[in-house]
């Protein structure tokens, strides 16, 4: 729960007894890679937080055309917006890519840690906010250049990923494939 605790002191919003209040509602979800904290169709009733190891969000489709929309790594919260307050099948699926350790906690008890401590939806907005700014650079990067200079790009932002993803989920990523992909780390040597 420390770097739950942690994370929850972004913007200097709350103050330790409200962290405290908020981390004991989280419980703890162990996923084995491979393992879903959300079917695509499922209706996403929890709120999840990476405490370690790597997920995905992607989209379905066969083998061949399932597109990895992004990752989320240590540290960062997950959902699928839309189904959480919705409340609607979720369009997407969030699978582990390694053994992640998750905290959780359902729709209603975040309800509940809202309407208890105000300030969290202040928090929560910053927290939104700054997410979309990072997927907002990552789309910039991934819509322009060659197979090559995403790859690039992609090391640079994010070593740990490239070391430790899948190929074919950074391919699926990179929105290359993933025979371009394995001649490309080739060449680099990473």
């Amino acid at each position: 729960m420390d770097n739950l605790a942690k994370a929850l002191t972004f913007g200097g919003i709350l103050n330790a007894d409200e962290i405290e209040r908020i981390t004991v509602a989280f419980e703890v979800k162990v996923l084995k890679a491979g393992e879903h904290f959300y079917k695509p169709g499922d209706i996403a009733d929890k709120l999840g937080f990476v405490d370690s190891g790597v997920v995905r969000v992607y989209i379905p489709g066969n083998e061949l055309e399932e597109a990895t929309k992004y990752f989320m790594r240590k540290n960062q919260f997950l959902m699928e917006f839309e189904s959480f307050y919705d409340n609607n099948p979720a369009p997407s699926g969030i699978q582990a890519v390694t053994e992640a350790r998750l905290l959780t906690i359902n729709r209603n008890g975040w309800n509940r840690l809202t309407e208890e401590v105000p300030k969290l939806f202040l928090l929560t907005k910053m927290l939104t906010e700054a997410a979309l700014i990072n997927k907002i650079r990552d789309n910039e990067f991934l819509s322009f250049g060659t197979a090559r200079q995403k790859y690039d790009e992609f090391v640079k932002r994010y070593p740990d990923l490239a070391l430790s993803v899948p190929l074919q989920y950074i391919a699926s990523y990179l929105q290359i494939t993933p025979q371009s992909l394995s001649r490309i780390r080739k060449q680099t040597g990473r």
